[in-house]
């Protein structure tokens, strides 16, 4: 695939341009402290890569000690003045609304993070993965470009996200002038089904329990609500609003400077909780009482102003109520967090000047960074066990720690320092614990990942290593702001699941299809397992349900997206919903990339979101979220 990746979700948090910068004087953080399923033979696609080889080390593996890192990344251009806003040139991950191959749309811009988002995914959040909704008619086509490209990409969206204000809005679905976008403007049901055997952001995670999503009676869905786009203000470009999550009863979502819980099944609003400026960063994880944490602005940011993300809070998803808000100084200066996450009853909120973490329930420090040696905590994975993503040295020789802490003293468990000259790592799952790295930025495509290390959550040592080519494999993750966002992955059954690049489906038809498959993370072979997206679907793992695998079809221009559960045994298929095929709804769906879009399914409820807000649009009407259910 050809298409570039979108602007990133997140932009440095530092005063300035470029990649994260060495803090002025060295800073640290805290004291350095299930039963496989039997694997069927192995399968041979139609076309596409080889998914039954062997992964082999190629060129990028892990270089010795003292080998040079890659050249630092080029400065973005500058604009007419500090922190304004940029229109990126056609192209650059923005919307060419011309038709691509095979009778798929061309180019979409849907931003989300340098790379991948694809931010990603709570209760089936992929997400957010870490991106921009596409424009009208698009639906598919080419995603990737080479890293350089990607770079320009990413330099140019951080310039614009610095800036930002407006007012948010929304109304329920169901008006008159909604009637051409919503259930009421034709046929709301999706396909017919029988719950049977079909044609991310995702959880990673050790597999317990026994699997909760079922078949409905009649898979076919409708829209249960849409939300408006908010408007940005004039001179604005964009305006992140990444952050989305489900609960029993509630979908919440961010807005330009709130967060807003909608009930689950009507949309309606159920409380808005305002926020003095807009949410930097969002974790996917939530505690057992549904609370979850953000970082975000302490005001709305101007030209004169970008502002920092330097306030870390702590949100009630029930309550609709902020429980706590925080900061942490380096030295004297409030830090800049570009990431946070939960884990064990603590807040962690990673940096370029090290990590802070606080008590999830009262506010209170439990560590907080330092300054005495040339190490910091640049991020956080969480979930089930604390992963720290720790780079010590210089920038040209850099080495990054990938550490098990305990979430309430910080000090390491257990350690497992990568080899130097990888730059960024991103924490794919927690427990078993994978992360994910582009090793000699040999990937290419600006996914962040030519190779995923499974390691040894309790000794440190490595397992194996899993080669996964960047133009053979899908997934997308932010390594270099958001350590836990990643997309098209996701981790269960001690194996990792991950959706190929799409490719000819073979024959004579000009049709593309994709799949996912599983690698045994024990011995970082593939298992043979294959779930194919069947013609011109394209397949996204979200997230584990117990043994199995919840994944999201994004469909042809002619029908809706659907959700599958692959057994983890034997891979079968089994439809779970199909959305409809009315080109209202279609057109709405289509704007929703699976790699930068927040997509969650639960309890029969499919809520797909946008995290940016812009006007680069010539519709009349956005939406930034769109709701299915089944009956």
């Amino acid at each position: 695939m050809t298409q570039p990746p979108p602007p990133p979700n997140q932009p440095p948090q530092q005063p300035g341009f470029g990649p994260p910068q060495e803090p002025s004087q060295p800073q640290q953080p805290a004291p350095s402290a299930p039963a496989t399923p039997p694997t069927p033979p192995a399968q041979q696609p139609p076309a596409g890569p080889d998914l039954s080889k062997a992964p082999q080390p190629g060129y990028g593996y892990p270089q010795a000690p003292g080998t040079p890192p890659p050249a630092a990344p080029p400065a973005p251009p500058q604009g007419p003045g500090y922190g304004y806003p940029q229109q990126p040139p056609a192209g650059y991950g923005y919307p060419a609304q011309q038709p691509g191959p095979y009778g798929r749309p061309g180019p979409y811009g849907q931003p989300q993070q340098p790379g991948p988002y694809g931010q990603q995914p709570p209760y089936g959040y992929a997400q957010p993965t870490v991106p921009m909704q596409a424009q009208a008619g698009q639906q598919g086509g080419g995603r990737k470009i080479n890293a350089q490209v990607a770079i320009i990409v990413s330099a140019v969206a951080a310039i614009a996200l610095i800036v930002g204000a407006g007012v948010w809005y929304s109304s329920s679905s169901g008006k008159d002038d909604d009637k051409q976008t919503t259930a009421e403007g034709g046929d709301t049901k999706g396909g017919k089904g029988d719950g049977k055997e079909g044609g991310g952001s995702g959880d990673g995670g050790a597999t317990t329990g026994e699997a909760k999503e079922k078949a409905p009676a009649s898979t076919g869905s409708k829209v249960l609500f849409q939300v408006p786009s908010p408007k940005v203000p004039k001179g604005t470009t964009s305006i992140p609003i990444s952050g989305s999550w489900l609960t029993d009863s509630v979908y919440a979502k961010s807005g330009l400077s709130e967060i807003t819980g909608y009930d689950r099944r009507t949309g309606t609003k159920k409380w808005t909780l305002d926020l003095p400026g807009p949410v930097c960063t969002a974790t996917p994880h939530l505690t057992e009482d549904n609370k979850t944490a953000i970082v975000h602005k302490p005001a709305m940011p101007s030209k004169t102003d970008p502002q920092a993300c330097t306030e870390v809070a702590v949100i009630d998803l029930e309550a609709g109520t902020k429980v706590w808000s925080k900061t942490a100084k380096s030295g004297t200066m409030p830090i800049s967090f570009n990431n946070v996450t939960l884990s064990g009853g603590t807040v962690a909120a990673g940096s370029t000047s090290g990590g802070a973490a606080w008590d999830v329930a009262t506010g209170d420090e439990r560590w907080a960074p330092k300054t005495s040696d040339s190490c910091y905590d640049a991020g956080y994975g969480g979930g089930p066990k604390l992963v720290a993503v720790r780079k010590c040295g210089s920038y040209d020789q850099r080495q990054l720690h990938i550490q098990t802490v305990d979430p309430t003293s910080g000090d390491v468990l257990a350690e497992y320092k990568m080899d130097e000259g990888i730059e960024y790592a991103a924490v794919v799952s927690t427990d078993p614990l994978v992360v994910a790295a582009d090793v000699g930025d040999s990937a290419g495509d600006g996914s962040g990942i030519s190779d995923f290390f499974s390691i040894d959550g309790k000794t440190g040592k490595l397992r194996a290593r899993l080669s996964a080519p960047g133009d053979e494999f899908a997934a997308r993750c932010d390594g270099i702001y958001k350590v836990e966002n990643c997309s098209g992955v996701t981790v269960g059954n001690d194996r990792l699941y991950i959706a190929t690049e799409e490719h000819d489906s073979g024959g004579e038809s000009y049709s593309q299809t994709n799949e996912v498959v599983a690698f045994d993370l024990a011995t970082g072979k593939q298992t043979g397992q294959r779930a194919d997206a069947g013609e011109n679907y394209e397949i996204y793992p979200l997230r584990m349900d117990g043994p199995n695998v919840i994944a999201y079809k994004r469909p042809p221009y002619d029908k809706g997206g659907q959700i599958v559960s692959i057994d983890g045994a034997s891979f079968k298929e089994t439809l779970l919903m199909e959305n409809p095929s009315t080109e209202a709804v279609r057109d709405v769906e289509s704007r929703m990339s699976p790699e930068y879009s927040e997509i969650q399914y639960g309890q029969g409820g499919l809520y797909m979101s946008s995290v940016y807000a812009s006007d680069f649009t010539t519709r009349e009407k956005e939406y930034s979220v769109i709701a299915f259910g089944t009956e």
